[in-house]
């Protein structure tokens, strides 16, 4: 959504390179508008497996006020099919709406969302592309709907 990635090397995105911990990552052109578009309907949080190192990059390069919450991610206990995310976001959001915006989710992922009582949207983007006007205007709409509760 932020990185993007899988792109044509000929169609690159609109973007700019940045090095993270020596690894160079295509940082969407809008990501940071469409973050602080979204920040006053939702509590924003770093997903992502720069854990903390988001916070030393990220808000400075996307114009976003920082530091932002972040998830520490452990190996899945007791399945080598869950998502490597999960485990986390589940303790994170605790019975709180959540809206989860990742590039990949599995099976396990859309079982937890069907089974939390709690409000929850799985909105996946597409690597090379991140997030898009339309997208941010579901998440914008998902939240109206909750009724004044601020979701992740």
């Amino acid at each position: 959504m932020i990185s993007l990635f899988g792109f044509a090397a000929d169609a690159r995105p609109e973007g700019s390179f940045h090095t993270v911990d020596g690894i160079p990552h295509l940082l969407s052109a809008r990501a940071g508008e469409y973050l602080r578009a979204l920040a006053p309907h939702f509590e924003l949080v770093w997903c992502t497996g720069w854990e903390d190192k988001a916070n030393e990059y990220l808000p400075h390069l996307l114009q976003l006020p920082g530091p932002l919450p972040f998830l520490t991610f452990d190996p899945p206990m007791g399945s080598r099919s869950a998502h490597w995310k999960l485990v986390a976001v589940t303790v994170f959001a605790g019975d709180r709406p959540v809206a989860w915006v990742d590039d990949a989710f599995n099976d396990e992922c859309h079982a937890w969302a069907a089974d939390r009582e709690a409000p929850t949207l799985l909105l996946r983007t597409d690597p090379p592309v991140g997030l898009t006007d339309e997208l941010v205007a579901e998440l914008v709409g998902w939240a109206s709907g909750l009724n004044g509760s601020t979701p992740l």
